[in-house]
């Protein structure tokens, strides 16, 4: 049961840090700790409805988290050349400057992708803007979700 419980603290940090570093899914691990609680208690604490909730705003945060750049990157007028850098400059900038070279490589990969389509600078730097606010949107919502769980998750430690 100890054990459990000090798995379930660890997901709980997990969590809270996965919502900011990149490529460390927040959400998933903060779920995981409600689960492993539940377990050590005995399912005492969450009831059946509240943890399919908790799932489902987990699954759809963390859809969320991969979707909003790229609507982002479409809002502010990205072509799919600015898209394709986006994510190609976030798998560069991943392997090359983890764990910020995510949104780092993403936001330079749709400026780059948009240049080589043929955009002014402007226009490239507002597609690089319209990535930018995607993921921070994405980790506002993760940080919310994150939030709730383990609000939830402290209640019923104590």
């Amino acid at each position: 049961m100890i054990v459990l419980i000090i798995l379930a603290i660890i997901c709980v940090i997990i969590g809270i840090v996965g919502c900011i570093i990149p490529g460390i899914a927040g959400p998933p691990f903060s779920f995981a700790s409600l689960i492993l609680l539940s377990i050590a208690k005995r399912w005492e604490p969450f009831s059946t409805k509240f943890l399919i909730t908790m799932a489902v705003l987990t699954i759809i945060v963390t859809g969320l988290d991969y979707l909003l750049p790229a609507a982002g990157a479409k809002k502010y007028g990205a072509s799919r050349f600015g898209f394709w850098g986006a994510i190609m400059g976030m798998i560069l900038g991943i392997l090359f400057v983890p764990p910020l070279g995510m949104i780092i490589g993403a936001f330079i990969g749709a400026i780059a992708g948009e240049l080589l389509k043929g955009k002014q600078s402007y226009e490239a730097l507002k597609a690089g803007w319209g990535v930018f606010m995607g993921i921070m949107l994405g980790v506002l919502l993760k940080l919310i979700a994150t939030g709730i769980m383990t609000f939830y998750f402290i209640k019923a430690i104590f």
